[in-house]
């Protein structure tokens, strides 16, 4: 009695997709988005404990002793952010592709590149750089110690001012757009975003209240709303990835059984 033949498993799969699926590129940059925040949720959360951060009010020998508690944290997690730190490029290059087949200048989508490749620095590697500065040289004075922290946080929560012109880039091509590539109503979204930089700001003036670094605005109301974007423009991106044609001009409501083949695991 004759077998079926096996497909030859999820290598196979993958050797199929990666020969003959015409969005592959779209496909590899919509799920290193996904890893990329999947990591950056652990390693800030759970590894290096930056999430939520600690108290601006420490006095230096209080400062240097939270280096110490989570100094293996900080090396190593930041060691893993330094690592994972080139995907960030693909999640962008994943909006602005969104944004070429809007229609809308290419300026945006360059703009938009441009402008999250640079805020990367302040928003995510200069404050793991100041943290592990402090956390690899422990025999520091705890002034410098605790100058390191006040800059790492404070840039961490209230350098905010790239990700606002990057949002704002994003929510007017949307809002301009005639090709119905985001709906609207991601577009009004993109104003909440927006409006959680500018609350960010008074974190370098408040060392208490709400407006400190770890305030119920500047940090946790700030958090939630960006947690809630971020979901809703991965899944909106993921529609877009499937509706595509790899053509000009509107996307189709139904795609096109040539051009739907995804990345199935």
């Amino acid at each position: 009695m004759s077998r079926a033949p096996r497909d030859g498993g999820l290598a196979a799969r993958l050797r199929e997709q990666w020969r003959q699926n015409p969005k592959l590129e779209l496909w590899l940059a919509w799920w290193t988005m996904v890893v990329f925040y999947q990591i950056f949720g652990i390693v800030f959360v759970l590894m290096t404990r930056v999430m939520p951060p600690p108290k601006p009010w420490w006095e230096p020998e209080r400062v240097a002793q939270w280096f110490a508690d989570t100094h293996d944290g900080l090396v190593w997690g930041f060691g893993i952010i330094f690592l994972i730190s080139f995907m960030a490029p693909a999640c962008n290059a994943l909006i602005g592709y969104s944004m070429r087949r809007m229609s809308v200048s290419p300026v945006f989508a360059y703009s938009y590149i441009a402008i999250y490749s640079v805020s990367a620095f302040p928003g995510m590697l200069l404050a793991a750089l100041l943290l592990c500065a402090g956390a690899l040289r422990p025999d520091r004075d705890p002034q410098i110690i605790s100058w390191l922290y006040d800059a790492a946080f404070m840039t961490f929560v209230g350098t905010m001012g790239l990700f606002l012109v990057g949002t704002a880039v994003w929510m007017v091509a949307i809002l301009l757009d005639k090709n119905r590539v985001f709906p609207l109503w991601f577009g009004y979204l993109n104003i909440c975003n927006l409006l959680t930089e500018v609350v960010v700001a008074p974190a370098w003036i408040f060392k208490a209240g709400p407006f400190a670094w770890n305030g119920v605005i500047t940090f946790w109301i700030d958090t939630l709303v960006f947690a809630v974007y971020t979901a809703v423009f991965i899944a909106l991106l993921r529609r877009m990835t499937v509706r595509d044609d790899l053509r000009e001009g509107p996307l189709p409501e139904t795609p096109q059984l040539a051009t739907t083949a995804s990345l199935r695991f």
